[in-house]
């Protein structure tokens, strides 16, 4: 399996998640810049954490704008994962791909620390290898974390199974406490935590590991049933 991490101007945790398919995960990966307009012969799609361009306006704004985003939203169509970190979950808002909005941390602080989360949903291609309803250890760095969304939104999220893992405890402000969610047809991941922080128990955690496994273990899965 072959995944892609675009490389935007500022992001800061690219070669984390580098390492982590490579080194912990096995599997093949490279860098792919912001201003390719291509992403054929990749089968997943990553976009890492850190300050694009600068935040901006707002973090992900301009970002969303960059040639390589027609690319993910191509694949994203076409059923391929996406998986969006920090930054990349607040990149992935702004083009609509998630829907919902970043605003500033409740406190107006940068948070930085390990964070319990609960897995809500234990049937995603993002989370099969967990059990639904774990607790997992995943690190989060972000000021502007605090995910938004109108009622209407938030009972869609809830109604369609959408909330992935949230926080077991207020850090930051985010509605019904959500650190990650998935699009309607369940290919599109964002989430502010941090998994490819936590690939190794020498980080602290690798929980985030089977993140990763469940992407690739869903790929066999499919790449077994159409082969």
């Amino acid at each position: 399996m072959k995944f892609a991490v675009i490389v935007f101007p500022g992001s800061n945790c690219d070669i984390d998640m580098f390492h982590a398919i490579k080194d912990e995960l096995g599997e093949d990966v490279s860098y792919v810049w912001h201003d390719e307009t291509s992403l054929e012969g990749f089968d997943a799609i990553l976009l890492p954490g850190g300050f694009s361009y600068g935040d901006y306006l707002r973090s992900g704004a301009i970002a969303r704008f960059s040639p390589i985003m027609k690319a993910v939203e191509e694949a994203a169509a076409a059923g391929k994962p996406i998986l969006g970190v920090c930054n990349g979950f607040q990149v992935l808002l702004e083009a609509g791909l998630l829907p919902g909005a970043m605003r500033r941390n409740s406190k107006l602080t940068f948070i930085c620390k390990q964070t319990e989360l609960e897995v809500k949903q234990g049937d995603t291609m993002f989370t099969q290898s967990y059990e639904e309803g774990e607790s997992i250890t995943i690190p989060v760095a972000h000021g502007d974390g605090n995910y938004y969304c109108d009622e209407e939104t938030l009972k869609n999220l809830q109604a369609n199974n959408q909330i992935v893992f949230t926080y077991k405890e207020d850090i930051n402000g985010s509605i019904a406490n959500i650190a990650g969610i998935t699009n309607k047809k369940g290919n599109v991941l964002g989430m502010m935590p941090h998994p490819e922080r936590a690939v190794d128990e020498l980080l602290g955690s690798a929980d985030g590991l089977k993140l990763f496994q469940s992407i690739v273990k869903h790929w066999r899965e499919q790449h077994a049933i159409t082969s």
